[in-house]
């Protein structure tokens, strides 16, 4: 996407980015119009897992799985795209252009109320995790407070080193203030800062570690992961990316899904 102050600067651009990369070039008319399509782009991605969201805080409490009506909506030839719920948006576009873009309406004395509301909902999602960790604990009797949590992965999604914006982080510090004792494993993530200090995650999930954790919740359903010693070596797991969903029924009295 190229957008240049003239059409000799778009010109100029796109024969750059044509001689290096691979792909369409497409032209507009400025940079503005190329910087309003990214943030339209990211703020539409907003708006749809901020959906699909709520559609699942919606059937948990309805006793519905989210993921079955999700994957039955796609079967839909036209007219729907699937979008997927999780604990929460990282990144260093999804969470952010949208939030600039309401700021800079607020300039033309602009409201973006869809905008605004979807947001609210995806940053309300790690709330919502530490409340069904609390409430999956509470059904064997246990309290947040002291149990111990493995967290599976810190990355904003699978397979990648980038924690930045990463949901798992305000998770994190709400598991703190519960008084719950976590430990993060992530084979992608080498270090990450939180609250001020360099925490180091495991880069491999040991038997011992899911004998002894209470819960394990997967934040980042990274590949690397053995998801079926950590389905049968576990007591409870918290599943908030689906990657169970194929599991054989008489192994799923264990997993909680989002």
């Amino acid at each position: 996407m190229v957008g240049g102050v003239t059409k000799n600067c778009t010109k100029v651009a796109a024969t750059l980015y044509g001689n290096v990369l691979d792909s369409d070039i497409h032209q507009v008319s400025s940079p503005s119009v190329a910087e309003m399509e990214k943030i339209l782009e990211n703020t539409f991605r907003n708006i749809n897992i901020g959906l699909a969201n709520e559609m699942a805080v919606l059937c948990n409490k309805m006793g519905i799985n989210v993921w079955e009506v999700i994957d039955a909506a796609a079967t839909k030839p036209y007219g729907f795209m699937p979008f997927y719920p999780g604990p929460g948006l990282g990144g260093h576009c999804i969470p952010i252009d949208p939030w600039y873009l309401t700021w800079k309406a607020r300039e033309y004395n602009y409201h973006t109320k869809l905008i605004e509301t979807a947001g609210e909902i995806n940053n309300e999602m790690p709330d919502y995790v530490v409340r069904r960790i609390m409430e999956i604990l509470n059904e064997d009797g246990k309290a947040l407070n002291g149990s111990n949590i493995l967290v599976l992965g810190v990355a904003y999604k699978k397979d990648i080193d980038d924690y930045r914006e990463s949901p798992v982080l305000p998770i994190l510090e709400k598991l703190d203030i519960a008084g719950a004792n976590w430990t993060v494993a992530d084979p992608y993530v080498k270090k990450f800062k939180y609250k001020g200090d360099i925490k180091t995650p495991v880069e491999s999930v040991t038997e011992d570690m899911l004998l002894n954790a209470d819960l394990v919740f997967i934040a980042t359903n990274h590949s690397d992961f053995n998801y079926d010693e950590i389905q049968t070596k576990t007591k409870v797991i918290f599943d908030s990316r689906n990657v169970f969903q194929n599991s054989s029924s008489d192994l799923q009295s264990n997993i909680y899904s989002l």
